[in-house]
């Protein structure tokens, strides 16, 4: 009779690790959200307290990118080393307060080193907390990625939200402790239940394989043209409302805040979406929406409409991201963790350096014209959108 109870609290134990486990992991994607979102609003202030063009701008963007493309692949053999959980620690403690850094730079080299930092340690987190993600699917043997990307829109749209009204009544440096002390106080009560995963040493020997095979490329590139949006509107948002279309301080963030509004939202409803409809039809859907989203914002004769086509991108790209991360992570003859670098190397790519290279366009066009222009981008997801069908073979493991 005992070793029957024994066995079972056993399983419920289990399960209630694997709770705390998922919400623990559902946090970190939450926080990193909320630094790249508080980022938002303060970009123009950034800009103008190193009294920046848009050209210098995006040469700022672009360091932001090279710090993200140079500690990114650190600390995926960090984690092949260590496992996700110890890195996943480390990154997140250090990345925290790099928003405060931003805010107290006065030279364009030191504003340099406090981008190249929040980009470089942002971008190992990120890795970080997606193979922590994916050890927690493991686990609970079901996806759970798309909810997670849902925490991480959810963390943009609080920090980008919340920013300007902040910066506002509390002034850029205000804005940058609070973001930081809230960030740190979560980060602190959710660390022991973070899920602690074991290296595996046979992976880090696949993942150091070279693949020759298009496929993996191919769905990298849809996770890249998926991003590409996604980072033009984090990054240059702001400015589009400010600068094209009137809009003061207080509600220049609402541009990325509409669009995490509608992107978290959908996100949660992501797997749900995929089960009914299939990864292909849903990924077909989600591509025809942010076609017509960016349009309207591209187009928009003031900031409603903006906002408007904004949030109607937001709902298109939303699964976008997850279903390309999904096939890449299931490709038949691949081990997972090959398929999944090369996408989520080149989707988050397009995050990272996408809106340099915008910044050079923007100074000779406008960014009604990027953003109307960077619809034509879905249009080569949906044609590539067949490729989706791996994702569904994540419901058979």
């Amino acid at each position: 009779m005992v070793e029957i109870v024994k066995e079972a609290a056993a399983p419920d134990a289990g399960g209630r690790m694997i709770t705390r486990s998922r919400a623990a992991v559902s946090a970190l994607f939450f926080l990193n959200g909320l630094m790249m979102g508080a980022w938002a609003p303060k970009i123009p202030i950034f800009a103008s307290a190193l009294q920046l063009s848009e050209a210098g701008l995006g040469i700022m963007l672009f360091v932001f990118g090279i710090g993200s493309l140079l500690l990114m692949p650190i600390a995926g053999v960090q984690i092949a080393r260590y496992g996700s959980s110890r890195v996943v620690q480390v990154v997140a403690f250090f990345f925290l307060p790099t928003i405060v850094g931003l805010t107290l730079v006065h030279s364009v080299w030191a504003g340099a080193i406090a981008i190249f930092l929040f980009g470089g340690i942002g971008g190992a987190m990120d890795v970080a907390m997606n193979a922590n993600a994916v050890e927690v699917e493991r686990s609970m043997r079901r996806s759970i990625m798309s909810s997670c990307h849902a925490f991480w829109s959810l963390g943009c749209l609080v920090g980008s939200a919340t920013g300007g009204i902040l910066i506002a009544v509390l002034g850029p440096l205000g804005h940058a402790l609070i973001v930081a002390g809230v960030g740190m106080a979560l980060f602190l009560i959710i660390r022991p239940m973070i899920f602690a995963d074991t290296p595996h040493p046979s992976e880090q020997r696949e993942r150091a394989r070279f693949p020759l095979s298009p496929l993996p490329w191919l769905i990298g590139i849809v996770a890249l043209f998926s991003m590409i949006p996604e980072g033009s509107i984090l990054d240059w948002g702001a400015l589009y409302l400010r600068d094209e279309l009137n809009a003061p301080t207080a509600l220049s963030g609402l541009a990325f805040a509409a669009f995490s509004l509608a992107m978290a939202a959908m996100r949660f409803a992501g797997d749900l979406v995929r089960d009914r409809l299939g990864a292909v039809r849903t990924l077909r859907i989600c591509a025809a929406i942010s076609f017509v989203g960016l349009v309207i914002a591209g187009q928009a004769p003031d900031v409603t409409v903006a906002l408007i086509g904004f949030g109607i991108a937001g709902i298109g790209i939303s699964n976008m991201v997850p279903i390309a991360f999904s096939a890449g992570g299931n490709i038949p003859g691949l081990a997972p963790g090959i398929g999944l670098s090369v996408v989520t190397s080149l989707g988050y790519s397009g995050i990272l350096f996408a809106p340099s290279v915008i910044g050079f366009i923007a100074e000779y066009t406008s960014l009604s014209t990027v953003y109307t222009g960077a619809s034509l981008l879905t249009l080569v997801v949906l044609a590539l959108s067949g490729l989706a069908r791996h994702a569904d073979s994540v419901r058979g493991h």
